[in-house]
């Protein structure tokens, strides 16, 4: 009797485990079904779109389909880098004349006057007041607007979204070339100023086609030169057109010149991938992400302190040691004439041979700190060599001009032809980089090698161009 009750005993605990078991699992099962809906629903909720996103979905997929089609990407952005300019070009005229006007017309005589009765000497006094400060005026005056407008516009166009598409838009063209895709960014950056494009280089993760994107970023024309460019093209290209359509030659002028530094940076990206940086290019994968409003603190603070200040900091500490030097070449007399005219005596047969003159080929040597104080220095220049000291200010006084007439008067005084100009705007375009983004090409690359490449390769390049266009202007 006792193993009969112990085998019911174990049937009946067996079937009670079986119960509970199946009990259990139908509450397990229960559960699992209940949480996997539960998280379909989230996810649904996250991922379909409700009536009132399609509008928005469908608005991006248009957007995304113009800006990097190939029938109106190029031409988009096209419009977009010359709004761009436009707006950096003709917002910073208004505040660089009330910086110009505070720093050159207002304080410089006040400084004067403080060294007048301070009784400095005369050497003293030019060197600090004619020579540093007044470079230092000049660069501040001329290169803070511009560069306080166009990074706070390019940071807004990345913030948004639309920089990758611009890189996704000429990859192709720098892989045909040799170079990254991403050296797009860098190179749009150069149009800001070239030590900003050389900075923005870190984006690429070769260090060849680094390399390659650091020496051609000086083919974009940066803001330092964008004041020579208009100015000679509105004396000398423009006046060719009827008054009507002058301004409107003198435009596509620079935009022709603009457009020459973008064919050079893909022509000698290629030369240099298949010479002294012969490599295959790399490929990468470019995210490009969601449209969304911008930033504008973090633009600002992004834009002002990390680029602008940054960047206008290294350009005053080169220019005012070239202040320096420009006083000094137009104030040191040796053997009956100032080391300037010497200088441009001994540098003029070379300027002429290619459509420049001795002037010009001096100021670009002793203005190398900053393009912004070039036009200053030639003018400064061409009045000392001409011997009309009644068009300066004094020798070795940078100074600029109220009006085109006054500054064809002094370029008339110079010699200038329309040859003249035509090479002065190419070699503004193709000449060696300012101090500034030298020092930033030799930072970044750590190599003094790859730097004298930087300052050379261009230089060469400028002085075959200008010859080029010299001889067939004499044909």
């Amino acid at each position: 009797m006792v193993e009969k009750r112990s085998d019911r005993e174990r049937e009946s605990i067996l079937s009670t485990a079986a119960s509970l078991r199946w009990e259990v699992g139908n509450d397990l099962q229960t559960s699992l079904m209940e949480s996997i809906y539960q998280n379909a629903s989230r996810i649904s909720d996250q991922v379909v779109i409700a009536d009132k996103s399609k509008a928005r979905l469908a608005w991006e997929h248009r957007l995304e389909w113009l800006l990097t089609s190939r029938w109106t990407g190029f031409p988009i952005m096209f419009l977009v880098l010359a709004m761009v300019f436009w707006l950096t070009i003709s917002g910073a005229n208004y505040p660089s004349q009330l910086l110009s006007g505070l720093l050159i017309e207002q304080l410089y005589p006040v400084l004067k006057t403080f060294g007048a009765d301070l009784h400095l000497p005369w050497w003293l006094s030019g060197l600090l007041i004619d020579g540093m400060y007044l470079a230092l005026a000049w660069v501040v005056s001329v290169m803070l607007p511009p560069m306080a407008i166009f990074f706070p516009l390019f940071t807004l166009l990345e913030d948004f979204g639309y920089l990758p598409r611009v890189a996704f838009n000429l990859d192709s063209l720098f892989q045909k070339a040799g170079a990254h895709g991403r050296q797009a960014l860098s190179m749009s950056m150069g149009f800001g100023c070239n030590a900003a494009g050389v900075i923005a280089t870190r984006i690429i993760d070769s260090p060849r086609e680094r390399l390659i994107a650091m020496i051609t970023n000086n083919f974009a024309l940066c803001n330092g030169r964008w004041p020579t460019q208009i100015l000679i093209a509105s004396l000398f290209v423009g006046a060719l057109a009827p008054a009507g359509l002058a301004s409107l030659v003198s435009a596509a002028a620079v935009v022709g010149i603009t457009l020459l530094g973008i064919f050079l940076t893909f022509a000698t990206s290629w030369w240099l991938s298949n010479t002294i940086l012969r490599g295959e290019a790399s490929t990468f994968s470019l995210e490009l992400p969601p449209y969304r409003p911008p930033r504008i603190l973090q633009t600002l603070y992004t834009s002002l302190i990390d680029r602008t200040v940054f960047v206008l900091w290294r350009a005053m500490v080169f220019a005012a040691p070239a202040g320096a030097v420009i006083w000094l070449v137009a104030n040191v007399h040796f053997g009956g004439s100032t080391l300037a005219e010497h200088l441009i005596d001994l540098l003029n047969p070379f300027g002429v041979l290619i459509g420049l003159n001795g002037v010009i080929l001096l100021a670009y040597v002793i203005a190398i700190p900053a393009n912004e104080i070039v036009i200053p220095t030639i003018l400064m220049l061409t009045v000392l060599s001409s011997g009309t000291p009644d068009l300066g200010h004094g020798a070795g006084v940078m100074f600029e001009l109220s009006n085109n007439a006054a500054y064809m008067a002094v370029f008339k005084a110079g010699g200038w032809t329309l040859l003249t100009a035509v090479n002065l705007m190419l070699f503004s375009l193709i000449h060696n980089p300012c101090s500034t983004t030298l020092y930033t090409i030799y930072k970044e690359s750590g190599s003094l090698k790859w730097t004298v490449v930087s300052a050379l390769l261009p230089l060469l390049m400028g002085f075959l161009a200008c010859y080029f266009v010299a001889t067939l202007w004499q044909l």
